[in-house]
């Protein structure tokens, strides 16, 4: 057990989620490491919680960031859950991870702070309740990109090295991450309550997420009705800028989605280079079922899932409820379109709508894949008006699709350098392209040099300046013929 911290360091912590019915978590206290060590700090986050990053960085607090000792305030908990994972339906929980509590930063706002790989709890299934180092700065390098992208996303606020070593395939160096996120509800927090719990115990759960996340709604005639809508709209909007950004997540289990409308569990993910819809990077989807074209209807499957949960509390009727679930789900497809197709009008430097813009979106997409044209350099092209000095520039049908979009932008009150600007601030210089994230992790891992990575933080946390320095990290890698994979990391 974490012995209690005197050095509270900032820390406004409160415990809301214990008011829930207690099936939902379990008391379960991080298990402390034999010799923890700070690897990184991420001080703006740090600032923006309203803690104290001078006594963070410490050995007392850097031992409580481990979970060797815990701040005033916390009450530690696992929380439960459920998930269909590839489709198929389990009791899941946090089997690594410990949520410390909610900090309340000095703008009264409320964030989750989690320890991931903090050890056994009561979820852990066999697990030994450890993670590698790393997997944890993979996540603290794409969580915190997806931030500087403008990607709702859990944060990074540390990582440190525990002393110890775990067992996977090889031996490997243990780490512990520290996470912040608007809360870790998830859709298999709700098919927990749904098939474990009482129709009471569901009630408590969505009021609490009403209050924690939708309190300043119009709630109406229904209030769970409004929750389902409310979390369809978030979702909407948050995969739709995953498409935009070319960000594949991987495991889109329904325990990996947020009620909140946030990324959260950064394993498998990557940002795709070369387009294709077919495009999938994790090891373990073998049929592409998270591939970066399907992860809309992913969402959507997801969504229905989180509207079966609900329905004890749409209506009394069961024929009814099942309706109301219904029509409100089938309009999921179309606030999914709305988001992307806003998105990439912008990506393109359009403003206002037209009924064609979805053709011209669509042609230049079907060309680039069809020219194995890189995603995130093409638009810097048509950002930057560089013609000739990408995959598409030279082909006949791209100078006629060129055309026909310049057509476009005329027709719009907007001038070219307003058009010119909106593009500047839609498309990224630089993404976390792949091999510099393996680069950066092997450097530290392998030879403990963390230079390479801080480096590409540094780049990444403002990807939408368009300076020199950026565009030494805009080439994509060298191609061949071994494909990029990614692992879980558990």
């Amino acid at each position: 057990m974490g012995k209690k911290s005197g050095n509270d360091a900032g820390w406004n912590l409160e415990n809301s989620y214990m008011r829930l019915p207690d099936f939902l978590y379990k008391k379960t206290n991080p298990t402390p490491v034999q010799s923890p060590g700070l690897v990184i700090f991420n001080k703006k986050l740090g600032v923006s919680l309203g803690l104290h990053a001078e006594d963070l960085i410490n050995e007392t607090g850097v031992e409580l960031l481990a979970g060797n000792r815990i701040p005033e305030g916390s009450i530690p908990i696992a929380q439960s859950y459920a998930g269909h994972q590839f489709g198929h339906f389990t009791m899941l929980g946090d089997g690594r991870a410990v949520l410390l509590g909610e900090q309340i930063t000095p703008e009264n706002e409320r964030f989750d702070i989690q320890l991931k790989g903090a050890g056994r709890t009561p979820y852990s299934r066999g697990g030994d309740g450890r993670a590698a180092l790393g997997p944890m700065l993979r996540e603290y390098i794409i969580s915190e990109a997806m931030h500087g992208l403008g990607i709702p996303t859990s944060r990074s606020l540390a990582v440190v090295t525990t002393g110890e070593s775990i067992i996977r395939e090889n031996e490997l160096p243990g780490a512990i991450l520290t996470r912040a996120a608007d809360s870790h509800l998830r859709v298999g927090t709700f098919q927990y309550a749904a098939n474990w719990g009482s129709t009471e115990d569901l009630r408590a759960l969505a009021d609490y997420t009403l209050e924690r996340h939708f309190s300043d709604g119009d709630y109406g005639e229904n209030r769970y009705l409004y929750l389902l809508q409310k979390v369809m709209e978030r979702q909407a909007a948050l995969v739709a800028k995953w498409q935009q950004a070319g960000f594949i997540h991987g495991v889109m289990n329904t325990d990996n989605m947020t009620i909140s409308g946030e990324t959260i569990d950064y394993g498998p993910c990557a940002f795709m280079d070369t387009y294709h819809q077919n495009t999938v990077f994790s090891s373990i989807d073998i049929d592409g079922r998270y591939a970066y074209g399907n992860q809309p209807h992913i969402a959507g499957w997801n969504l229905a899932r989180f509207a079966e949960s609900l329905l004890p509390l749409l209506h009394e009727n069961e024929e009814q409820a099942l309706e109301l679930a219904q029509e409100a789900i089938s309009a999921f497809s179309e606030m999914f379109r709305f988001h992307w197709m806003k998105g990439m009008r912008a990506k393109l430097g359009i403003f206002n709508e037209e009924k064609k813009d979805i053709a011209l979106v669509e042609t230049l997409l079907r060309m680039m894949q069809k020219h194995q044209a890189d995603y995130t350099n093409t638009f810097l092209a048509l950002t930057f008006n560089w013609q000739e000095n990408f995959e598409l520039g030279s082909s006949p049908e791209f100078k006629e699709w060129y055309q026909l979009w310049q057509e476009r932008l005329a027709r719009q009150e907007e001038a070219e350098a307003s058009s010119r600007q909106l593009m500047r601030d839609s498309n990224p210089a630089v993404i976390p392209r792949n091999h510099q994230v393996e680069a950066a992790l092997s450097a530290a891992v392998e030879d403990g040099d963390y230079h390479v990575m801080e480096r590409l933080l540094h780049i990444l946390s403002d990807p939408y300046a368009h300076t020199d320095e950026q565009s030494k990290f805009a080439a994509p890698p060298v191609k061949t013929s071994i494909p990029y994979r990614t692992y879980c990391g558990t």
